[in-house]
């Protein structure tokens, strides 16, 4: 892929709320093969977002913007593909300390730019305000365990109906079709294309546009069929020496997978169904009711749309709950821009741009300022 000074921008989650609490793929991502970490650490509200949507403006070819899902407007994180580096916010609730310090990983603290008094004065409001964030993130994480749970069912009950052996042949057929043998060997990135946020649920479908060219999409609503073959698809990616994204479900992180992205190829294979509608000019559809036992499968329609219903109202309770914890740790962050020494925080990105091997900004990329 040829390298242009403008971004190709691809946007991803590296974590989420998920039915068995918070669930991150950052350690994963530091031991991803090739890459240089730097991890970012400092309070909330101290420029850690603005700085790295400075350095992701001045990439080259692709790079990976992460977002926050508790914040989509805030970034976690980016990748920087050409360079073979990234930076990652490293504090909770993706802690990361590093495993080979200076060696793989290098740590930018901003904690030094923030005025301890001043802080330490407001110590009641923060902590306050710190505990209730906690509480509602809290709240959200119940319903969206609940719907998780229903969502499982209806994946169980569609899995009774399902002829597996003849998902597999299909999964064969596609691999020897789409994925030829490398030299080398695969390896695979695991992340998050969509998360239930206090915006709703989002997908990032514009990052499948951007990195590919081919999609095959799997029509699949309870993910019973598709999961197995989006499996079986990877296995054989990894033994034929592709590098793949792997696209985890936000409902069911490392148990089932919801898209596979080979940015090589310029390939996708991705499931569509009522959570993620995708759609794209030219793809190839794979309806996976023809995998299902029809007769079995209709007397079951009945609590299948029950669960969907349910699950969709719990999941909008959800984001509810992530909206009113997102208003109170917004009340937080003026506390910590208020503390910040922003003029410090911008030095501290030029140091990291340099070190990453970044070139300069574009004429009008804006300074690092207390906005977010």
């Amino acid at each position: 892929m040829e390298h242009t000074h403008a971004p190709i921008q691809a946007d991803f989650f590296l974590g989420c709320l998920s039915p068995t609490g918070f669930r991150g793929y950052f350690h994963e991502l530091a031991r991803q093969p090739g890459l240089a970490l730097w991890l970012i650490k400092a309070g909330p509200g101290c420029g850690k977002s603005t700085l790295m949507k400075q350095l992701a403006a001045r990439g080259r070819g692709v790079v990976e913007r992460i977002h926050c899902s508790s914040d989509p407007d805030s970034l976690d994180g980016a990748i920087f593909w050409p360079e073979g580096c990234g930076i990652v916010d490293a504090t909770a609730p993706h802690a990361l300390d590093p495993a080979y310090p200076v060696a793989h990983e290098q740590v930018v603290s901003l904690y030094h730019t923030l005025n301890q008094a001043y802080l330490q004065e407001n110590r009641e409001e923060i902590q306050r305000l710190f505990d209730l964030c906690s509480r509602f993130q809290g709240r959200a994480a119940r319903y969206v365990s609940a719907a998780g749970g229903i969502l499982l069912d209806s994946r169980r009950t569609a899995a009774c109906t399902t002829d597996f052996e003849k998902v597999r042949k299909e999964a064969a057929r596609l691999a020897a079709r789409y994925l030829p043998s490398l030299p080398g060997p695969g390896f695979a990135c695991d992340r998050l294309l969509s998360a239930v946020t206090p915006q709703g649920r989002i997908v990032y479908s514009g990052t499948i546009a951007a990195l590919t060219d081919r999609q095959v999409v799997l029509q699949d609503e309870t993910g019973a069929a598709s999961r197995l073959l989006l499996e079986l698809l990877r296995d054989a990616a990894l033994q034929k020496g592709h590098r793949v994204i792997v696209c985890w479900c936000p409902m069911a992180p490392g148990d089932k997978i919801d898209h596979l992205i080979f940015p090589d190829l310029r390939l996708a294979f991705v499931t569509a169904n009522s959570w993620h509608p995708l759609h794209f000019e030219g793809q190839r559809t794979i309806r996976c009711v023809r995998f299902n036992t029809q007769p079995t499968l209709s007397c079951r329609r009945k609590r299948l749309r029950f669960n969907q219903k349910a699950a969709a109202d719990l999941l909008e309770q959800a984001s509810a709950m992530q909206a009113s914890a997102k208003q109170n740790h917004d009340l937080l962050e003026e506390f910590y821009k208020a503390a910040a020494d922003f003029s410090q925080v911008e030095a501290i990105g030029r140091e990291t741009a340099s070190a990453m091997g970044l070139p300069e900004p574009p004429a009008d990329c804006a300074p690092a300022q207390n906005t977010l």
